[in-house]
């Protein structure tokens, strides 16, 4: 009993807690929380947002041309790199649902971000064992701004898969590193082919292969030699089979691609790369940011990420030098939780082998074995600061800071290793009296972590409520491309001339029956990713032009009918002007 406080005797009849009964309460919140996040997320894409743009629409086509069975592309339309798996993924709800939709095409990237989600919940049990911790987490990944929401639903190519196979890679390491029995090989072979299947995707979350590979290596170096290493292999050429076969048949090299595309060709100042790359890229990235910018108390989060990024390794960096006939854990970070110290079982040896208790079971969640739990958490903390420095060396980063922040999407599947130590140290507090000489420290700290994690919380709710506020506009503006594409068919137009972000998407919204050129704001030909529709225009005897209201190139078309008055037919709707030759 704590010293001055009298405990009050308990009546006969005082309700006494059920045994289990906070374990039911955490476990039913998680599930409030996990239904809040898909359901916030299925609520903006009936409203059609985020916003589409020819590029998602060009997925669509590639997933259209897949359920018609005219063409398996490879890669996205018009470059050689980023794997078309979204494509292949929506073509089949194309084929139940008798055509294609941005709906149709979203709801795969729906899924995947609810497999995200229920792996982070599972990879966090894995790793702490604290289940309440597990509802922060869970709590923070269902918010979304609107940079997270895009790379979560818009099927752009990669964004979405990669957190998913990011977290399953990890997850599958644990268990495998841990001596998991049961279903090794299947497990070996899944790793594989994830690492395979991602390195065709989208590079980007390579940092993580290699980290939780390296973890594999460690841990399992024996069992690697023998049929779990050959069916590892087999499987990852697998997953990059696309990839492989396609660099083979053709002599390129998609790595040449995707340094272009990353800005290598291209020059920005340094003092540009490090404000894009370590200030406005993280606050953005991860979800803390107004949609399309950041305010500057927003960028709160920048600051605080380096220190996150130190914490979080040097704590499992300590974990993981640890004697292995040392027993208990000697800081707040790397002790086990409260529910662990609970448990029947008590907590996992740190000398014994992994005490492998599914998170999912009734009882109490039982961590890993600290050591393997410790080499996870230092690969997430080293993969999370290998794609911000990545990220900040790029050119991107400098000439693009607000889009290109779209390339740290990968840093949330760090998210549960980085506040895990604050966590640790907001929850239970000082262990040592205030006349301790670090005593005045380790009581201050408390709440220093908890306003951390409060303030992480609050600036993700906001940015979030933000980004819910533009979907009534974003759902007008369909609605409008909507009536576009039915004006459009009335007048009969089968073949148009328009840029680059209005082609693609009204080709996709007519299902191929308004077919799209490129034209910059000159009149003169764009960049084209499927070159058979401008051989199709080109081909017709009076191809139509459609421009945004107010757009240059509307204004180009309007001094070109002024030119010529006798030239085009102007037809007027809400938000654009299509000109019809005579």
């Amino acid at each position: 009993m704590t010293a001055g406080v009298r405990e009050q005797p308990r009546g006969a009849d005082s309700p006494r807690p059920r045994p289990g009964t906070r374990l039911r309460l955490v476990g039913w919140l998680t599930a409030v929380a996990v239904l809040a996040g898909v359901g916030y997320r299925l609520w903006l894409l009936v409203n059609a947002a985020p916003p589409t743009n020819s590029d998602e629409a060009t997925m669509g086509l590639a997933a259209l041309h897949i359920a018609r069975g005219g063409g398996f592309p490879v890669w996205f339309y018009g470059q050689q790199y980023m794997g078309t798996l979204e494509a292949y993924l929506a073509a089949p709800v194309f084929v139940l649902a008798g055509g294609p939709s941005l709906l149709g095409l979203r709801l795969p990237t729906l899924a995947l971000y609810l497999l995200f989600l229920l792996l982070s919940w599972r990879l966090t049990l894995r790793l702490t064992g604290d289940r309440w911790f597990g509802l922060l987490v869970v709590a923070l990944l269902a918010l979304g701004s609107d940079r997270v929401v895009k790379n979560q639903l818009i099927a752009g190519g990669g964004y979405p898969e990669m957190n998913a196979a990011g977290v399953a890679l990890a997850v599958l390491a644990v268990d495998l590193a841990a001596g998991r029995p049961g279903w090794r090989l299947a497990r070996w072979a899944a790793w594989g082919f994830l690492a395979g299947l991602m390195l065709w995707v989208d590079p980007l979350v390579l940092p993580y292969v290699v980290t939780t590979g390296a973890v594999l290596v460690g841990f399992c170096r024996r069992e690697l030699w023998g049929a779990a290493g050959a069916l590892l292999g087999a499987a990852a050429v697998l997953g990059a089979a696309p990839l492989l076969l396609h660099s083979l048949l053709n002599g390129r090299n998609p790595l040449h691609a995707v340094l272009a595309a990353s800005g290598a060709n291209a020059t920005a100042g340094w003092a540009d790369r490090l404000h894009g790359g370590l200030l406005l890229g993280p606050s953005l990235g991860m979800g803390f940011c107004a949609p399309g910018r950041c305010d500057t108390w927003q960028l709160w989060w920048a600051l605080a990420l380096p220190l996150l990024l130190a914490l979080g390794a040097a704590t499992a960096w300590r974990a993981l030098r640890r004697p292995p006939t040392e027993a208990g854990p000697t800081s707040p970070a790397d002790a086990a939780s409260p529910a662990d110290l609970a448990s029947p079982a008590g907590p996992a040896s740190p000398a014994g082998p992994a005490s492998l208790v599914d998170p999912t079971d009734a009882g109490h969640p039982v961590l890993v074995a600290p050591r393997v739990a410790a080499a996870i958490r230092l690969a997430l903390v080293l993969a999370a600061v290998v794609t911000l420095g990545a990220y900040t060396v790029s050119s991107s980063a400098g000439l693009t800071p607000v889009e290109s922040s779209r390339y740290l999407s990968c840093l949330l599947i760090s998210l549960p290793v980085l506040l895990w130590p604050v966590w640790t140290v907001a929850r239970r507090g000082p262990r040592q009296s205030a006349t301790d000489r670090h005593g005045l420290g380790r009581t201050l700290a408390r709440p220093v972590a908890v306003a951390l994690l409060a303030a992480t919380l609050g600036t993700a709710a906001q940015a979030t409520w933000r980004s819910a506020q533009t979907a009534p506009a974003t759902r007008t503006a369909e609605a409008r491309h909507a009536e576009l594409v039915s004006t459009l068919r009335q007048l009969g137009v089968r073949q148009v001339r328009a840029s680059y972000w209005t082609c693609n998407r009204l080709t996709f919204a007519s299902a191929e029956q308004v077919v799209c050129a490129v034209v910059d704001d000159a009149l003169r030909p764009g960049f084209d990713r499927y070159p058979a529709y401008r051989r199709e225009v080109d081909g017709a005897a009076a191809p139509a032009w459609v421009a945004p209201a107010g757009s240059p190139l509307a204004n180009a078309l309007d001094e070109r009918q002024r030119a010529n008055p006798g030239a085009l037919d102007l037809v007027t709707i809400d938000g654009w002007r299509i000109y019809l030759p005579r």
